[in-house]
């Protein structure tokens, strides 16, 4: 597979320069964060027609691809959420126009598919396979591992205008937009140290004092990790946090003693600012956070796993995969009339109409079709009399 290697400051430049008299690109990156917090760029995958190259950011400064980045020149990816994430890190800027192959598909019939599983599907190309354990921060690298790197973004544009095809036709080339648009505004990595910690194991068990020590210890441990760039577990394991927030040690003598700690946590500056954590978390009791969904009102409940039969029901005739469609939180959002709920704008809302508020209202309902799927039907009104319907048993259900 012919490519060219970008090693050069000028050949960047170049390289930008060309992409930026395109229409759209390919693009693709290898990375890795086992030894940092943020991911670090290891090599940079662009295609064009006729052309493949390869980018050194080990060689060359990668921020000079911002031009590119903040251009109305499209940007074609797969499965793009942790290559925005780099090059957030990397660049200061992302793709300021987007298409990812893999959300594209799921309004075509497939469930997040690798780009091995679509590029066989759709153009029957067989993608190599690489090494997962491959080190791209080492150099130089092999022949091999460039000619993989550069198979990622080799076919990506005839993908593209494959699926753009079927999307015209299904008339959902613009739904494909606002999903890729969504996934291009999500924050990055590093962007809430203050909820850090509702991502510890058993950080529920703990007691209200000890969960504001939790918290507070996490959003210390995640800011440091971020300000030396090294993996929060190398900070302070979490097994330490909960220790430590069940032990609200006063001095380091006695942080010492808590679960999961060893010298290095409490020797030096270290010991001091976990102190510190503990008592700013001191300050207050946590309430243990609502489970998703326990904050909708009691009777609208039961209606979360109805709405979620008929989004999954209607996400299989529609061919569209169901995480895309709606999730959990979606439906609780709907439910609970957020004004940002995604499920009551835009294509969504397009697809679902009505429908969802019918079956919240008792004006339609589920059936099976006998052919294994479910069947939306009106409830008729009777105006002859009205049927004593003994209430539901929403605890029961619960």
């Amino acid at each position: 597979m012919s490519y060219t290697w970008i090693a050069t400051q000028s050949e960047l430049v170049e390289l930008v320069g060309a992409l930026l008299a395109e229409p759209r690109y390919a693009f693709d990156s290898e990375f890795h964060r086992e030894r940092t917090y943020f991911p670090k760029l290891a090599l940079a995958q662009f295609a064009w027609p006729g052309n493949i190259a390869l980018v050194d950011p080990l060689a060359v400064d990668v921020t000079a691809l911002r031009p590119l980045l903040e251009s109305d020149v499209v940007c074609v990816m797969h499965a793009a959420q942790q290559d925005l994430d780099v090059l957030t890190h990397a660049c200061g800027a992302i793709p300021a126009r987007l298409f990812d192959t893999q959300l594209a598909a799921g309004f075509v019939g497939y469930g997040t598919p690798s780009l091995a599983n679509l590029m066989q599907g759709e153009l029957k190309i067989s993608v190599p396979k690489g090494d997962r354990l491959t080190d791209w921060l080492r150099r130089p690298l092999t022949e091999d591992q460039r000619t993989y790197a550069a198979s990622d973004v080799a076919n990506l544009l005839e993908l593209q205008d494959r699926l753009l095809d079927q999307l015209q036709r299904a008339g959902r080339v613009s739904w494909v937009e606002a999903a890729c648009e969504e996934l291009r505004l999500r924050p990055a990595s590093g962007t809430d140290p203050d909820g850090a910690w509702l991502r510890l194991k058993d950080v529920r068990m703990l007691k209200p004092r000890a969960r504001g020590v939790a918290r507070a210890l996490a959003s210390w441990r995640e800011r440091r990790a971020m300000s030396v760039d090294s993996p929060v577990r190398q900070i302070l394991p979490d097994l330490a946090i909960l220790g430590i927030s069940q032990k609200q040690p006063k001095t380091v003598e006695e942080l010492a003693q808590a679960r999961g700690i060893d010298e290095r946590h409490w020797r030096g500056n270290l010991g001091k600012e976990i102190i510190a954590a503990v008592q700013v978390g001191l300050r207050e009791e946590i309430p243990i956070p609502a489970a998703e969904g326990d904050e909708l009102d009691r009777n609208l409940r039961p209606a979360i796993t109805l709405v979620s039969a008929w989004v999954s029901e209607l996400a299989r005739q529609e061919k569209i995969d169901t995480a895309l469609l709606g999730t959990r939180g979606d439906i609780i959002g709907l439910l609970r009339n957020d004004p940002d709920a995604r499920l009551a704008t835009g294509w969504r809302a397009e697809l679902l109409g009505d429908k969802v508020r019918q079956l919240v209202e008792g004006r339609a309902g589920l059936t099976f079709d006998g052919r294994g799927g479910l069947k939306l039907f009106s409830v008729p009104s009777s105006p002859v009399a009205d049927v004593v319907v003994e209430p539901l048993d929403v605890d029961a259900l619960l």
